[in-house]
């Protein structure tokens, strides 16, 4: 008499198909102690029913006017826990995969990017791996595992847009480098790095539309200006002229 799903959640409400002979006018499923709830004849040979509340591993039976079944095993699995994800923020178009870490993982069936679920691949009970959706729009959204135990949340994941430059003030300093200069643009409070000539240079992001930083030293002449964020990057040719001091 084999179960289908033979694995569900401790909070219980799991509907599952019971496979056998002589099925017909069952009056009870029983899963260990504890009677299921919405049982139905479907054939002589299958029955539904939901599951009740449990925990570990019960016999499942069920009853009919002829007796009691043999008991098939059913397995209480409880709700995952996530603890980190190894990427809290990537780009707006999806593509990307990342790690989600927890416990109670092994029956994921689906992760959730703001009700935009995708397909994750099981490494172990405590990992998991998944291509991020695409987003509908810029900003963070509720992460949630969903397994044979049920559904958890409780971490955060951000889109990201690709980053643009408007203008660079000042557009010009010392190839001795040090010059404080300020970027604005969009979507630049996600920047990871910003160069000058391919050399990087300290930054700090103090809005999504502007960020300051400090020139690297550089040859004389014009370099171009590229700001790095998750998504992808913008790159202001020739935006930044290296001047040389005068000698005496």
């Amino acid at each position: 008499m084999p179960i289908s799903p033979n694995q569900g959640s401790t909070g219980g409400g799991t509907l599952v198909t019971i496979t056998g002979t002589n099925l017909a006018n069952t009056s009870a499923v029983t899963f260990g102690t504890r009677q299921a709830t919405n049982v139905t004849n479907v054939s002589p040979t299958q029955v539904t029913a939901v599951s009740p509340s449990g925990t570990g591993t019960v016999g499942v039976t069920v009853t009919t006017p002829g007796g009691t079944s043999n008991p098939v095993p059913f397995f209480y699995v409880g709700a995952p826990f996530k603890s980190s994800l190894s990427s809290s923020s990537g780009p707006l178009a999806g593509g990307n995969s990342i790690t989600v870490r927890g416990a109670g993982l092994s029956t994921a069936t689906s992760v959730s990017f703001g009700g935009v679920t995708a397909t994750p691949t099981v490494n172990s009970d405590s990992s998991l791996s998944v291509v991020v959706p695409a987003g509908a729009a810029a900003g963070p959204v509720a992460v949630s595992v969903t397994t044979a135990g049920g559904t958890n949340n409780g971490l955060s994941y951000t889109y990201v847009d690709d980053p643009t430059i408007g203008t660079i003030n000042p557009n010009s300093g010392s190839t001795s480098g040090g010059t404080a200069v300020t970027i604005t643009g969009t979507n630049l409070d996600s920047t990871t790095s910003v160069t000058f000539g391919g050399n990087a240079a300290p930054f700090s992001a103090i809005s999504p539309t502007t960020l300051s930083a400090v020139t690297p030293p550089g040859t004389a002449g014009a370099v171009d200006v590229v700001v790095t964020n998750p998504s992808g990057a913008a790159t202001a040719a020739g935006g930044f002229t290296y001047v040389t001091g005068p000698g005496i």
